[in-house]
């Protein structure tokens, strides 16, 4: 009955995304790309690329700057975020409210930029869409499990790390899969549009039959509960999130491609940017970061943070 009801919570979700253009409450979700596995434009890893993913500009609490007056200006801090990643930024369907680890940093900058946690304006922005969303200024950062890469820093700013990631592969608990390239090998896997791991796909795609690329990594998840989908390759800590949310999937292998996730900015935003980091730091020491980790992730990604800790 626990399956049943977390595949019922998955319905939930995916028929909200639909009412964004996310998913689609009618079967598969929308959006749905499958092809054979083929090389692409390479996303640079950060070591061939000599660029280094953990730094930053200098943390600064200096709020004189064009961006944050911009912000302080308009009274509220527009964020732009997930509503179906589960525990990162996931709308409650019982409250309506978009929660998560993810959400709690967004309030946190709220509160230092304008004094409090609750002036903050939440945009749903798809995994495709979040470095157009930042450029255009359509949101003032972007808190939504984003990776740093080289390639996104040729694209937009990013905060200091704060979180270590990497990626995994999901699969049911009924293929009994123990090593990642038995769960790829010959497979149909599944991963989110112009996402770290499409780029791993691409890159390396381990002898893939197709690959299926979708808006949101969680309609991967829906569409391995409909037979569609064999793996879905992943964020660690989406991946956690997955197996939180339907007992019926489970990591398989190791951790690929280590990785720092960060907070995404527009380019010119400097101010932003060294106040942001700022913000994180306090976050950290003051305690918020490892309270919100036993809040949202210690059940899903064990109870020590320490091996996230950027």
């Amino acid at each position: 009955m626990r399956g049943v009801r977390n595949k019922a919570l998955v319905a939930v979700v995916a028929a909200a995304a639909g009412l964004l253009g996310a998913g689609s409450s009618q079967g598969a979700p929308t959006g749905v790309v499958t092809a054979a596995p083929a090389a692409a434009p390479a996303e640079v890893p950060a070591a061939a690329a000599g660029c280094d993913t953990r730094s930053s500009l200098p943390a600064s609490r200096d709020e004189s700057g064009a961006a944050v007056q911009r912000i302080k200006k308009a009274g509220t801090l527009v964020v732009g975020v997930d509503q179906n990643s589960y525990h990162w930024g996931y709308r409650d369907p019982q409250t309506g409210q978009i929660e998560g680890f993810d959400i709690d940093l967004a309030h946190a900058v709220a509160k230092a930029l304008l004094g409090d946690p609750a002036k903050v304006t939440f945009k749903t922005v798809p995994t495709a869409q979040r470095i157009q969303a930042i450029q255009e200024h359509k949101v003032d950062l972007i808190a939504r499990t984003m990776t740093i890469t080289c390639d996104r820093l040729q694209q937009v700013a990013f905060s200091v790390p704060y979180f270590s990631s990497g990626q995994r592969l999901v699969v049911p608990r009924s293929a009994h899969v123990d090593k990642l390239e038995d769960g790829v090998r010959g497979k149909r896997v599944c991963a989110a549009k112009q996402s770290s791991s499409q780029t791993e796909l691409q890159q390396n795609p381990r002898g893939a039959a197709a690959v299926t690329l979708v808006d949101n990594q969680l309609d991967c998840l829906v569409l391995m509960q409909l037979g569609q989908v064999d793996a879905t390759l992943t964020d660690t800590t989406l991946a956690a999130a997955q197996t939180a949310q339907d007992p019926t999937v489970e990591m398989a292998g190791e951790q690929i491609v280590p990785a720092y996730m960060g907070i995404a900015m527009n380019q010119k935003d400097t101010d932003l940017v060294a106040r942001v980091n700022q913000v994180l730091a306090d976050y950290r020491a003051g305690g918020g970061w490892q309270a919100s980790y036993q809040r949202w992730l210690a059940a899903s990604m064990g109870a020590d943070p320490a091996q996230y800790l950027p």
